[in-house]
């Protein structure tokens, strides 16, 4: 079984460049073409928010329209980049969208694996948090899933990364650590995954693993001083991809969208090695 995740598509209205460099329409556009090429195709692809840049209504009409040809099914999260209101709004028909309440906040079954969405937004604010709501609703989900193996997915990454500039934005502490002792009392989740940093992380959290995954446009610059400036970079794009199989768990890849150069054979075919 195989979800696909990408993150921070950033898209502006038709023609507007992010940051007046980035095209994130054209990235998102050959990261779609990308994933419907995959052998074999992902189950489904989740999208670990920032999908628009500001939350516009126009943004995710445009955003609607990039993803019309993804062959894939596909579920999306909210990050401080969007706007419940717009996105529900531009994807009437998706009723997950409306499910949990106030919050952009369900949970689906892709294959084997249980899959729940939590919504990390503040309105008006880059850093996320968790209120008691949020969490009495995981920790009723959580219970509800029983011993199926789960996906966690958010857009704020509940830990620090080093990358001064990002840990100032990432979910906040107290939620952070009472979404980790969750977490912990529920060993069938496999992972949780995030986004917001635009870059591929991975770390111990809650007895499982958290991971952050690049974005299919611009990247978070790497820089791990204490003062490091906020910055992007024209990083390849990529995304990842969770393979899940009952006797190893989940495996990610982190592939690119572009194609690299390649394949070339390891072996002559009489099977020696090539020298």
């Amino acid at each position: 079984m195989l979800l696909a995740q990408i993150s921070d598509l950033h898209i502006k209205r038709p023609g507007a460049l992010a940051y007046g460099r980035v095209d994130t329409a054209a990235y998102l556009a050959r990261c779609v073409a990308a994933l419907n090429a995959l052998e074999p195709r992902p189950d489904a692809v989740i999208m670990t928010g920032d999908l628009v840049d500001q939350g516009d209504p126009e943004q995710y009409e445009h955003l609607k329209t990039l993803l019309a040809p993804l062959a894939i099914p596909y579920f999306l999260l909210v990050g401080n980049h969007d706007e419940r209101t717009a996105l529900r709004a531009a994807f009437p028909e998706r009723a997950e969208l409306r499910s949990g309440g106030e919050f952009v906040q369900y949970a689906v079954d892709v294959g084997p694996l249980r899959v729940i969405a939590l919504d990390s937004m503040v309105p008006g604010q880059s850093a996320g948090t968790l209120c008691d709501a949020r969490l009495a609703w995981l920790a009723a989900q959580l219970d509800a899933a029983g011993n199926t193996p789960t996906v966690v997915a958010l857009h704020h990454p509940p830990f620090t990364c080093g990358i001064g500039h990002m840990d100032s934005l990432r979910l906040d502490p107290a939620a952070s650590a009472r979404l980790s002792a969750l977490i912990a009392l529920h060993p069938n989740v496999e992972r949780v995954i995030c986004g917001h940093v635009h870059r591929p992380m991975f770390v111990r959290f809650g007895g499982t693993i958290a991971s952050a995954v690049p974005a299919p446009g611009h990247q978070v610059g790497l820089d791990l001083r204490d003062d490091a400036p906020s910055v992007f970079v024209m990083e390849p794009p990529a995304y990842a991809l969770h393979r899940y199989d009952p006797a190893t768990g989940i495996v990610t890849h982190h592939a690119y969208v572009e194609r690299a150069d390649g394949p070339y054979p390891f072996y002559e075919p009489e099977g020696a090695l090539i020298d």
